[in-house]
């Protein structure tokens, strides 16, 4: 048995990978908590300086890197590139903030003494998805080193490479031996990784099933868990948004990684008063964006990232088809053996298809009309998901109110897509998950906040 690693694109075998036995990753679990017991007590200014480190490794290896998630999983290669920028800056956020979110806070009582203290737990296991092979679980260790905490990846299958390429990057960046390790293992092992009593909290972003699974798992042995899960995130373009802007804007978001984002834009929500400017800009702009070959700077839309996952799309534009919508741009398999997918709209989308109630990973934008602005904010909220929103109006203040106050998801943007930013707080709402990722918010979701009370 292998972890073979394929090339969207064409097809091809690029390399396989023998799978760590049960023997050996419980060996490598004890010698990521035994590297802990060290790393726990270097101070934070050490870790900033390792994090520093790897931020200029990252840097240093961007292209290297960009060309290996093309391979992996058909990923452009000028956004791979700014993927791996995105690394590197997480790394610099939490070297330059880890200390102060970490201090101490006293605490008023009728103690001498009182306050809260953020501790490191121990080993935390990662299981990430192949969408952004670096990024994501960057987000996730840098802050996790910083806090102190050491870390294990169980990556998505079809990006062993990059996985391992992580692994090393740690390594080159001086971090300890063993403080940050790659598993090498399919999904079936999980379980037991997750029961392994080394294992203390783990962070997972995936399918809202993979979420479920997990948290079930690790509820029942009272270990954490973040869970960063899918999304079908509603744009609402209100009658006096700028429609250039926002038409180039919701565009750009849905095929932003060929459409395999779980914040990309993917119902777009648009007033009826505004309905055929709206559709005819966003049309000609999806017209616009170039599929090709992931290794030439000018491609917009890459392949997906596996051919199974694109026939499953494919699936989804068919019985959406099949149900009432009209496919007005692509929505036609094309013949090869390769993973690309057309960049396709669907009008008449409705209540009861894969477009409206599903989350469709790849270049489909739906387009949905509402009645009016409250219309649109219910149809924006109808939905299992609770990941990103965003609302398109003039109005700056009407747009701050309906974001903050009315549209049910874990980030909401006014006048701009939806995206993850280190400065800021990550996660969802409803089938989307719990936790928080980024931020002073994410490095408190694996420590100890520890009362500490001296009579």
């Amino acid at each position: 048995m292998s972890i073979v690693s394929v090339n969207p694109v064409n097809g091809r075998i690029i390399k396989k990978y023998r799978p760590h036995s049960i023997k050996q990753v419980d060996q490598k679990i004890k010698q990521t908590h035994k590297a802990w017991q060290s790393w726990r007590k270097t101070s934070h200014q050490q870790r900033a300086e390792l994090l520093t480190e790897m931020a200029l490794v990252l840097q240093k290896r961007k292209k290297e890197l960009a060309i290996l998630m093309a391979q992996e999983m058909g990923k452009p290669i000028s956004q791979g590139v700014s993927e791996i920028e995105k690394c590197a800056s997480v790394c610099e956020y939490y070297a330059a903030n880890a200390a102060k979110f970490l201090s101490d806070q006293p605490m008023e009582t009728d103690a001498s003494k009182s306050f809260v203290t953020f501790q490191p737990i121990g080993v935390v296991l990662a299981i990430m998805p192949w969408n952004f092979p670096f990024w994501q679980v960057f987000r996730f260790l840098a802050p996790a080193l910083a806090a102190g905490n050491c870390g294990v990846l169980k990556h998505a299958s079809n990006v062993p490479g990059c996985a391992l390429a992580i692994e090393e990057i740690v390594r080159q960046s001086g971090f300890p031996d063993n403080v940050f390790q790659t598993l090498l293992v399919e999904s079936p092992m999980v379980e037991k990784i997750i029961e392994n009593p080394l294992i203390q909290a783990v962070t997972l972003t995936g399918s809202t099933n993979a979420g479920k699974m997990v948290a079930q798992k690790a509820g029942s042995l009272i270990k954490k868990t973040v869970l960063e899960l899918g999304g079908s995130d509603g744009y609402v373009i209100l009658a006096d948004a700028d429609l250039e802007k926002t038409a180039e804007a919701c565009v750009n978001s849905r095929v932003i990684n060929s459409g395999q984002s779980c914040i990309a834009a993917k119902r777009f929500i648009v007033v009826k008063a505004v309905e055929k400017q709206f559709t005819k800009l966003f049309l000609n702009k999806m017209k616009a964006k170039k599929l090709g070959d992931p290794m030439d700077t000018s491609t917009d839309i890459g392949p997906q990232a596996r051919i199974d996952l694109r026939n499953e799309l494919h699936e989804q534009v068919k019985i959406s088809i099949k149900k009432g919508a009209k496919p007005i741009l692509g929505g036609i398999l094309p013949k090869g053996k390769h993973a690309f997918y057309p960049a396709t709209i669907l009008t008449r989308v409705m209540p009861g298809m894969p477009a409206y109630d599903e989350e469709l990973f790849g270049p489909v934008a739906a387009i949905i009309v509402a009645k009016d602005e409250a219309d649109a904010i219910r149809i924006a909220n109808d939905s299992t998901f609770g990941l990103g929103a965003a609302i398109f109006t003039r109005d700056k203040k009407k747009a701050e109110k309906i974001a903050s106050t009315q549209l049910q998801a874990g980030a909401c943007f006014a006048n701009a897509p939806v995206k993850s930013d280190p400065r800021l707080p990550f996660g969802g709402i409803k089938q989307s998950g719990y936790g928080r990722e980024l931020g002073m918010f994410g490095i408190h979701e694996f420590v100890n906040i520890k009362t500490v009370f001296v009579a």
